[in-house]
């Protein structure tokens, strides 16, 4: 790689960690191409972006981002997760190619621009997506007008029962 592209690479490197909401890093050894290109297409459709990163550079970088990845924490290969929304939808498409294939491996996280551990990264891919999220606090605020509808119709329904009872008994000729 020539040094304009690491100069390149490096500054957009460091827009994207400044930019991101959350950047977890992951050793995909083990992946073929094809397994990596269908979990890019996957986080891809689900709002983030999956690549792979040279170790030296995502250093440089986030040294210039101002957040610290040591040099000890980037051995081997590297993949990045970024996230760039609240949605936890890429990282929940991770975490569904993790148990379907258990690689790639999480090696640690950001989430604004705070350092996260892996068990934390894990519950965050547990949780439910914003769209479930938004389903739920709909049918929670729905719920009450329903159950109002329901109990007033009830009473309706007595007195319509009552007054055909009524009706009858009238008709019938029992005063």
């Amino acid at each position: 790689m020539k040094k304009t592209q690491k100069v390149f690479t490096i500054d957009n490197l460091k827009e994207k960690i400044k930019q991101a909401k959350a950047l977890i890093l992951t050793d995909y050894s083990g992946l073929d191409v094809g397994k990596i290109n269908e979990l890019r297409f996957g986080i891809k459709k689900a709002g983030g972006e999956f690549e792979v990163i040279k170790n030296s550079l995502l250093h440089l970088a986030s040294k210039e981002a101002q957040i610290p990845i040591e040099k000890e924490q980037l051995q081997g290969p590297t993949a990045a997760l970024w996230i760039y929304e609240d949605d936890l939808a890429p990282l929940q498409e991770l975490n569904k190619f993790m148990k379907a294939n258990e690689l790639p491996k999480i090696k640690f996280g950001f989430w604004d621009k705070e350092l996260i551990s892996i068990e934390r990264i894990k519950e965050l891919a547990n949780l439910p997506g914003l769209e479930e999220l938004k389903a739920k606090l709909v049918g929670l605020l729905k719920a009450p007008i329903f159950a109002l509808a329901f109990n007033l119709k009830g009473n309706l329904n007595s007195l319509v029962y009552l007054l055909k009872a009524r009706k009858e008994k009238m008709e019938g000729g029992d005063n």
